[in-house]
């Protein structure tokens, strides 16, 4: 297996490095601490093709492949979460099953914008009692003269409600022991976003619950064939755990980026604090383990492409990523000491958006089970 990137893949890579380092970081913190969706920065975003990576150029995509979308998303996390998420759960969740099963009239309709940025898409999956046990789906929907009638709630759901997002794909129940996947527009009588959650981290993301009151739409609004919500979901979320993997690896890097860095300019007792032992290890221990756990997130990225299978790749790769996450920006703010906890600071940030890695797109508990049955456990 070959781990090298391609010519357009390190042109990619270094684009989105030079977008984060120029445009993301300088605003990062006052977006975090404001709690300010990035608007002009998913614009921007929009502009350089970075919303439509893996999506085929016909339709407004980049026509580029998974391993080279995970790049991107790595590269942004470095710098900020909140900008990285925006752009993950727009492409891997919200526009990618519009991608795999719409209608021709569908994709017509939805991919250009998507793709373009000027909308953003969702997918509603998890609900009061259905997260972890994602087939407990209580949220209905049932046919009545040519149009599905939904009634229920989820929660949790990135991109759902700024002035940009443009549809939500929801699980529903659809029949007796039938799940099924519908479009609905943002605007949808019936279709009530709620207020933005207060978060520990991902601040200028925009996540919050939603609520469907006899919301109406169109049958043609199903995604797919009836009934094969439940699987195609399951896809989603192998497919979108390939990018949360980035994340971690992003967002470890960039915490490393950031220790080392301090650890050069500090001086304790007469010499800079990176020529102690000490601080050495845990450099050297974080970093071992980022190139372990980027190579394992490139593989399952590189299996997808193949169209070999990957669930078992990319659930071991969202495990290990989540948890480096939390340890490499634990330790970023040991070695800045006080500072660590300084906002200003981007590792006091890191910290805060990394825990979210082991919970999100299936907790590190889900992880374990999905790889034990993949193994015949």
């Amino acid at each position: 297996m070959d781990f090298e990137l391609t010519d357009e893949q390190r042109l990619l890579r270094d684009t989105v490095r030079d977008f984060a380092a120029n445009e993301v970081a300088p605003v990062a913190e006052e977006l975090d601490r404001t709690k300010a969706f990035p608007y002009e920065l998913v614009a921007k975003m929009g502009e350089l093709g970075l919303m439509g990576i893996p999506f085929p150029e016909d339709c407004g995509g980049g026509g580029a492949d998974t391993l080279a979308y995970a790049v991107a998303v790595e590269e942004l996390t470095r710098v900020d979460s909140s900008v990285a998420i925006t752009m993950a759960a727009h492409t891997s969740l919200g526009t990618m099953p519009i991608h795999l099963w719409g209608s021709v009239e569908q994709k017509s309709e939805w991919l250009p914008e998507l793709c373009a940025g000027r909308r953003l898409a969702a997918f509603g999956l998890t609900e009061p009692e259905a997260g972890s046990d994602a087939g407990n789906t209580r949220t209905s929907a049932k046919l009545d003269d040519g149009e599905w009638v939904i009634n229920g709630a989820k929660q949790f759901i990135t991109n759902s409600g700024t002035e940009i997002s443009g549809c939500v794909t929801i699980t529903a129940v659809t029949g007796e022991n039938e799940i099924s996947n519908l479009i609905v527009p943002n605007g949808t009588p019936g279709f009530e976003p709620g207020e933005p959650y207060r978060k520990m981290g991902w601040n200028a993301s925009d996540t919050r619950p939603l609520a469907f009151e006899d919301c109406r739409v169109p049958e043609a609004n199903l995604l797919g064939r009836r009934g094969e919500g439940f699987k195609q979901f399951l896809h989603i979320l192998d497919g979108g755990r390939i990018g949360v993997a980035a994340m971690g690896v992003g967002l470890a890097q960039g915490a490393l980026d950031e220790a080392i860095a301090y650890a050069k300019e500090r001086r304790a007792f007469g010499k800079p604090i990176s020529k102690y032992q000490a601080i050495q290890g845990k450099i050297a221990d974080i970093s071992a383990q980022i190139e372990a756990a980027r190579l394992l997130t490139y593989r399952a990225a590189i299996e997808k492409d193949r169209g070999e299978s990957f669930t078992l790749t990319a659930a071991q790769a969202k495990l290990i990523t989540g948890r480096l996450a939390v340890r490499a920006t634990e330790e970023a703010v040991q070695i800045h000491g006080g500072y660590g906890y300084i906002e200003e600071y981007p590792v006091c940030r890191f910290y805060r958006d990394a825990k979210i890695l082991t919970i999100g797109e299936g907790t590190d508990e889900v992880q374990q089970m999905v790889i034990a049955r993949q193994l015949g456990c």
